[in-house]
């Protein structure tokens, strides 16, 4: 009798840890999958800038360092993300070249207000707001995944899936937490003469 008790303790402890298991490799696939809808956002963004610095080429011709600065911040953004994508690891790079971007992007638009003729162009006011859409996108897509990490974090750290989680590998992953510079930005004075 002893050994069928045994027998049926190990069975379930197989049992138990093969749904743990399967748990964190559900959390796990999630978070990967809310990373990819970031990588889709951010890829979007990153194809519109040149469009933008284009449209603004003709216009802001005293204005090249500025442009510059932003496809260089765009192409560290899209490298830094090339290198997140799929692994997991270096979101805090991606953060930091994110922010960077930003930062470059809103200089660019404050730029912007000193030219009366570039802010009425159409075709700019358009990629703006393909932009604007985007960064919504973006944050919407960012939230999604850090929610996802926060489950799967907390989901390894928990007893006694995290006796399988250090058995199998399963690593805390980081957050992807981007300052938001837009909201820091102070309004640009406007001033009619």
């Amino acid at each position: 009798m002893i050994g069928w008790i045994v027998l049926a303790l190990v069975i379930l402890a197989i049992v138990a840890s093969v749904a743990i298991y399967n748990r964190l490799v559900n959390y796990r696939n999630d978070a990967k999958n809310a990373f990819a809808q970031i990588d889709v956002q951010l890829t979007r963004r990153y194809d519109l800038i040149p469009n933008l610095v284009e449209v603004a080429r003709k216009y802001l011709q005293h204005e090249q360092e500025t442009l510059t600065a932003v496809i260089a911040a765009r192409d560290h953004a899209a490298n830094a993300l090339k290198n997140t994508a799929g692994s997991g690891t270096n979101v805090g790079a991606l953060a930091a070249a994110e922010q960077a971007l930003g930062a470059r992007l809103g200089g660019l638009y404050a730029t912007f207000e000193n030219y009366p003729d570039l802010k009425a162009d159409n075709q700019l006011a358009a990629l703006r707001e393909e932009i604007a859409s985007t960064e919504n996108r973006i944050a919407f897509s960012r939230q999604h995944y850090n929610d996802s990490i926060t489950e799967y974090n907390s989901a390894i750290e928990q007893f006694p899936a995290n006796l399988i989680a250090g058995m199998f590998g399963f690593r805390a992953a980081e957050l992807l937490e981007i300052e938001d510079i837009a909201a820091k930005r102070q309004p640009v004075p406007v001033k009619f003469s």
